[in-house]
C-alpha cells in the first residue's frame, strides 16, 4: 500500500502541471471559438516569432498595412510553437496596437514531434504561418501552408463576407 502512496504522490504533480497546460490551451481554444461565432469575417492568423515565413509576412509593413486596409475585418493572431509571445516583434513591425487585432498566445511551446500541437478548435494546424478565415461561426477558408499572399487573402475575405446563396457552406464550429 505504501507504494501506491508513493507513487501517486509523485504522480499528482505530472498530473497538475499538465491539466493547467492543458486547460490554458482550451482557454486560447475556447477565446477563439468564441470570437469566429459572430456574423463578422474573421481572419485567424497562426503564426511564430521564429519562423522565416512569419518573419517574411511582417516586412515592409505587410500585416500592418493589411490590418489598416481591413478595419472591419476582426485579426486573431495566434503565437504558436513558441515561448516567445512575439509582442516585440510584431511592434517593431508596426502590428499590435490595432483596434481590430487580438493578440494570443498559445501556451504550448513545443516546436517540433510529440507534444507539438497538432489540432487547435478540432482543426488540423500542421504548418506555421496557417490563416483561417470565418464567418458566422463556419471556417469559410483556409491557407495551411506557409506564408500569406495579400492579394489573395484579399479576395478571400470578401468572398467569406458574400452571403453565399448557393448553399449553407461548411457546418458551424462547435
Amino acid at each position: 500500500m505504501k507504494r501506491f502512496l508513493g507513487l501517486g504522490l509523485l504522480v499528482l504533480p505530472v498530473l497538475g502541471a499538465f491539466a493547467q497546460a492543458n486547460a490554458g490551451w482550451l482557454k486560447v481554444e475556447e477565446d477563439v471559438a468564441a470570437a469566429v461565432r459572430g456574423p463578422q469575417v474573421t481572419v485567424v492568423h497562426f503564426w511564430a516569432p521564429w519562423c522565416p515565413n512569419s518573419q517574411a509576412e511582417l516586412a515592409h509593413h505587410g500585416w500592418s498595412t493589411f490590418l489598416e486596409l481591413n478595419r472591419d475585418v476582426k485579426f486573431i493572431f495566434v503565437t504558436v510553437r513558441s515561448t516567445d509571445d512575439g509582442r516585440v516583434l510584431l511592434a517593431d513591425n508596426s502590428v499590435g496596437a490595432q483596434p481590430n487585432l487580438t493578440l494570443l498566445h498559445h501556451p504550448n511551446h513545443v516546436r517540433k514531434g510529440e507534444g507539438s500541437i497538432q489540432n487547435f478548435m478540432d482543426l488540423p494546424l500542421t504548418w506555421v504561418p496557417t490563416t483561417w478565415i470565418f464567418r458566422d461561426g463556419r471556417l469559410r477558408y483556409a491557407l495551411n501552408y506557409g506564408e500569406v499572399r495579400f492579394p489573395l487573402l484579399q479576395q478571400l475575405i470578401r468572398d467569406a463576407a458574400d452571403p453565399w446563396e448557393h448553399g449553407p457552406g461548411p457546418a458551424p464550429l462547435k
